[in-house]
């Protein structure tokens, strides 16, 4: 007997040989066939989906959950408008707050503010309480006085990081705005975050994307440098998983600073756990290294100047460091994801990879360059060569397009969060939302940014790496669980396939491209489980 069965629905396989189906059986949580393969099986469920389309679940290749559901809890910044409207909500939750506590809010745009928000003014709008405020970039923050001082950067007693930028105005005062590693200083302030807190973030995440149709993610970054929470982060997943809050599949990176020296020269976590350490609902992926910035603010290390002001944007670390980082990581057995953005931080990663395949050959490692943002044309044959998984965004076209035109100019244009020209180069390209640094990171808006490539403002950018519908769907199944190295597990709807989907209100292959966004999510299922919609669903038949 089937634990489940599917029926009437309009079924995407994603396989060439069948790609539509109407009838879809599950059992121990795995497909077990589709149509004919499972006709005449009884199943303890059956639920009629009366037209819907049913899809491989969604995955996100790089998301920061924990900092997803944080934020849930922090101020919404994204919907001010000016900077006289942000220091009125800063003052107005500061009114709300004991006068020791912390004001944090997230997401504010410098672009859409017309500047960051000054040290002065957070000074009056946080009536003497500290004021924290991220930028939708994750790569800067603005701080107010209370912060600095605390910090020891007002007294000169910080060491600020290597890649990390302490703003300064003509006369050398900091005016409170902290680029890249220079946010350290105020994480050391607030880290390690209790497991509690970060196991209730991870569940307010999960909600929200099992809503949003996703069944599996991968966490790109914990447990050290500035983009972990704590260096107990691994064990917030678990407690979630242990309360059932966990409703997604998770893949976690630990941040390249959590490594350190174990036996016989190699690197890696204690007890030698390394990528892949885990099991089919929570484990260890690749080992992320930061090497730049990122675009909005200008730190992203590209080989010319950006437009304007000029600078070729900052590395994560000495290259040397960088280097050494990643030959010891892939000697060590671990996949590397490398966040690089800037064209001259891609080539120092392809560099070390080609370095380390050289020095230690694996095969099938799947290395991952994190955004992979501004790719020269003469880089997409060695990002081939080296079976280079290349991870963009194509939600940050439409959220901040137009300020990295305006920071790149129109030469630079082309090689923009590339889709076609890693698909023509016979790279696998999975989708992402790199969330929470975007306004909307839903998968299906993804999708739709895929197809479109058109700035908030209007202007499509780099037209002919736009892809069809199918494609942008397979960006966020069959592509993803291939750079999670998973593509005969996930992906797809066929027999032995882990019965991960999501049924939908219509088809995102065939409506108009400006209604993909709006496609609603009717259920999704995880292990054959219903992890959202399960109430609304119609039941032909249940168990007793």
């Amino acid at each position: 007997m089937l634990d489940l069965l599917l029926r009437d629905v309009r079924a995407l396989t994603l396989r060439d040989d069948r790609p539509r189906a109407h009838t879809v059986g599950v059992s121990g949580g795995r497909i077990v066939g589709v149509d004919d393969e499972v006709a005449g099986l009884s199943a303890a469920t059956v639920v009629d989906g009366g037209g819907a389309v049913l899809a491989p679940g969604f995955a996100d290749a790089h998301n920061h959950m924990v900092w997803y559901g944080l934020s849930l809890a922090e101020l919404d910044l994204s919907v001010c408008r000016s900077l006289d409207e942000l220091y009125d909500t800063v003052a107005a939750r500061a009114a709300q707050l004991p006068s020791d506590a912390w004001v944090v809010g997230s997401q504010y745009d410098d672009f859409v503010l017309g500047g960051h928000p000054s040290r002065e003014a957070l000074d009056r709008a946080g009536g003497g309480r500290p004021v924290w405020l991220k930028h939708r970039s994750a790569h800067m923050c603005s701080v107010n006085s209370a912060i600095l001082a605390q910090a020891g950067i007002l007294d000169g007693t910080a060491v600020v990081p290597e890649g990390g930028v302490v703003e300064r105005d003509d006369s050398g005062e900091p005016t409170g705005l902290l680029a890249e590693q220079a946010q350290q200083l105020v994480d050391a302030l607030v880290k390690p975050y209790p497991v509690e807190e970060l196991a209730q973030a991870v569940a307010r995440a999960a909600k929200v994307y099992a809503a949003e149709g996703l069944t599996h993610v991968t966490e790109a970054g914990i447990a050290g440098g500035w983009i972990g929470h704590s260096p107990a982060e691994a064990a917030a997943y678990q407690l979630a998983r242990q309360r059932g809050d966990l409703t997604v599949r998770v893949e976690l990176m630990p941040a390249a600073e959590t490594l350190h020296p174990l036996v016989e020269d190699l690197v890696g976590l204690d007890l030698g756990v390394r990528s892949g350490f885990g099991d089919d609902f929570l484990r260890i992926g690749p080992m992320k290294i930061f090497t730049d910035g990122a675009l909005s603010s200008r730190t992203a290390a590209v080989t010319e100047p950006f437009e304007g002001d000029g600078g070729l944007g900052v590395l994560g670390d000495d290259p040397e460091v960088l280097r050494r980082r990643i030959l010891d990581a892939h000697r060590s057995g671990w996949r590397v994801a490398a966040h690089a953005i800037g064209d001259r931080a891609i080539d120092l990663t392809l560099e070390a990879f080609e370095q380390a395949q050289r020095e230690f050959p694996r095969q099938g490692v799947r290395h991952r360059i994190e955004h992979a943002a501004m790719v020269r044309p003469d880089q997409l044959p060695r990002l081939a060569a080296l079976d280079v998984v290349p991870v963009p965004q194509a939600r940050f076209l439409y959220e901040i397009g137009d300020t990295m035109f305006k920071s790149l100019g129109e030469s630079r244009v082309p090689w923009l969060y590339r889709h076609r020209s890693f698909l023509d180069a016979g790279l696998r390209v999975p989708g992402s939302s790199d969330r929470p640094c975007v306004g909307n990171g839903a998968p299906l808006s993804g999708m739709r940014n895929m197809v479109e490539r058109t700035t908030s403002g209007g202007v499509v950018l780099a037209e002919n790496e736009r892809v069809d519908a199918t494609e942008a769907l397979r960006a966020f199944t069959t592509h993803a669980a291939y750079a999670a190295g998973l593509e005969n597990r996930r992906g797809r709807i066929e027999a032995g396939m882990d019965a991960d989907l999501v049924l939908l209100d219509d088809d995102p292959t065939s409506v108009p491209t400006s209604a993909i966004d709006g496609i609603g999510v009717l259920a999704t299922f995880v292990a054959g489980e219903a992890v959202h919609g399960g109430e609304s669903l119609t039941y032909a038949k249940r168990a007793d």
